[in-house]
Order: C-alpha cells, then sequence, then structure tokens
C-alpha cells in the first residue's frame, strides 16, 4: 500500500512539474514555401530540445507545410476526428524528431468543427507543443477558437508588401479576437533590419489598434537553408554552424523556457522526409 502511495504522489508530482502544452499558430506575409520551411526547420529545432512537438497544416485553401503528404499520406485529422480514419494513421512521425499532420483539405461545418475542436484539445494534451500552420478565412477567423487562445506568431520577409501584409494581418487578428498580444518573427534578413522592420509594425499597431506586438526574434538570409532544402534536411542538421541553424535553436530554445516557466498555470498555454 506503501508503494502504492508512492507511486501516486510521484505520478501527480510528474503532472504538476510537466510545462503547460503550447498552441503556437503561424500567420505569414511570407510566400507559402517560405512559412513552410521556417515552421519545418522550427519544428525539427524543438524537436533538438526534448519537446513533443505536433506540426499542424490547418490551410484550407492554401497549400500548407503538408502539401508534401499528398502523395505519402492522404488521410487528414478531421477524418479521425469523425471515426473515419484511425488517429495513427493521419500522424506522421518524421525523421527530424517531430509528426506532422493535415487538419483538413476543405471547411468544416458546425459539427464537424467540434469534433475537431475536441481532437485538438486532446493532441494539446498529449504532446508539448502544437505548431500549426494556419490562415484567416474570409471572416478573419482561424480555423478553431483553441487557436486564438494560444500564440499568435505573424511571419514577415524584408519586402514593403510583406510588412505591409503582416500589418494587416496583426490588424484582423485584433479586430477579430479583440487587444491580445501578437508576436512578429522577421526571416530572410539580418538582425538590425530585422529590429527596423519589427518596430515599424510595432509603431503602427500601438498608435492605432492600441496593441502591444512582441519580437521573438529573426532568422537571417543564409544560402545554407536553400541547399538544406534541396537535401531534404533541416538547416540544424546539415549545416549545424550556419547562421540559420543559431536562429533557429535560439528561437527553439525561447520557446521551450517560456514553456517551462509557465507551468500549468498558464490557461492559454494548451519515419518520412519533406523537403524544406
Amino acid at each position: 500500500m506503501a508503494s502504492i502511495r508512492t507511486d501516486q504522489a510521484e505520478g501527480l508530482r510528474r503532472m504538476i512539474a510537466k510545462p503547460a502544452p503550447r498552441v503556437l499558430t503561424f500567420l505569414s506575409s511570407a510566400p507559402g514555401h517560405e512559412k513552410s520551411a521556417t515552421l519545418l526547420n522550427l519544428g525539427a529545432s524543438l524537436a533538438r530540445t526534448g519537446s513533443g512537438v505536433l506540426l499542424i497544416d490547418a490551410n484550407s485553401t492554401t497549400r500548407g507545410v503538408g502539401a508534401g503528404l499528398d502523395r505519402a499520406n492522404g488521410g487528414t485529422l478531421l477524418q479521425a476526428a469523425c471515426s473515419q480514419r484511425r488517429l495513427s494513421d493521419v500522424i506522421l512521425p518524421m525523421q527530424q524528431g517531430f509528426s506532422l499532420a493535415v487538419m483538413a483539405r476543405r471547411g468544416m461545418n458546425d459539427t464537424e468543427r467540434r469534433s475537431m475542436a475536441a481532437l485538438f484539445a486532446r493532441l494539446a494534451g498529449e504532446n508539448d507543443i502544437l505548431l500549426v500552420d494556419a490562415e484567416l478565412d474570409r471572416s478573419d477567423m482561424l480555423p478553431l477558437p483553441a487557436m486564438a487562445e494560444g500564440e499568435i506568431i505573424v511571419q514577415v520577409e524584408d519586402r514593403t508588401e510583406s510588412v505591409t501584409a503582416a500589418y494587416s494581418l496583426v490588424k484582423r487578428v485584433s479586430d477579430r479576437y479583440g487587444r491580445r498580444p501578437v508576436s512578429i518573427l522577421v526571416t530572410g534578413t539580418d538582425v538590425i533590419r530585422a529590429a527596423k522592420i519589427y518596430k515599424s509594425i510595432a509603431t503602427a499597431a500601438r498608435r492605432y489598434l492600441a496593441l502591444e506586438i512582441h519580437s521573438i526574434g529573426a532568422v537571417p538570409h543564409d544560402e545554407h537553408l536553400a541547399r538544406a532544402s534541396r537535401l531534404g534536411r533541416p538547416v540544424i542538421d546539415a549545416f549545424p554552424l550556419a547562421d540559420a541553424s543559431v536562429a533557429f535553436r535560439d528561437l527553439a530554445g525561447r520557446f521551450a523556457r517560456d514553456g517551462e516557466a509557465s507551468g500549468r498555470s498558464n490557461p492559454q498555454s494548451p519515419g518520412s522526409t519533406v523537403r524544406i
């Protein structure tokens, strides 16, 4: 009996100590392939920290990070949520240490959305981090409410049209979901230029939306990213000393540390190769 009580107490301590699951929803004003490369490299980098990571393609009108699964695996999480497929058949373990799944390849009706929301909550509990490749619909809504309750990150590139589009995404999120934190990730440029891009978006958001924008860093332009993509490998694996590898490790470390610091007290923290 004493042993049982000891085991139960130890199990409870592990549950309390385990960081709260986190939902990181990525929107982007960068081209789709750039966003996919960022998410795949970030997923691999997070897995290297020891985090259990599930990367979900939640796009229904554009080709997202799971587009490469069309030939390898035709199943979706929506089919699993509706008991049409086994969950193990639609979540693909990647060689890079994380898992990848497509949420749905079309819009969902209310019944399907409720079933998908229940499965999404289950997956959030079974993984340390859910990385979500998402888009806003015509009503400026995310596919599931839980995505808006997590962390929203907008990726932006060093192009005038991308910066303008990134601010538009921030405004659309604010108009739909109210005043809430949004983070900016700048890709394809150096730290100094990234700081200027972040400042321009943050200043406009503060002035016109009364919204505080946070910077989570930058991933520099690095030819090693393209070379790693052609090899079908994450840059941190193919070229571990490259500038982009350092940036992704720093970014993953920040997310992992933030998750550990949040603990269970934060209510908002909820075998194949794909080319990157």
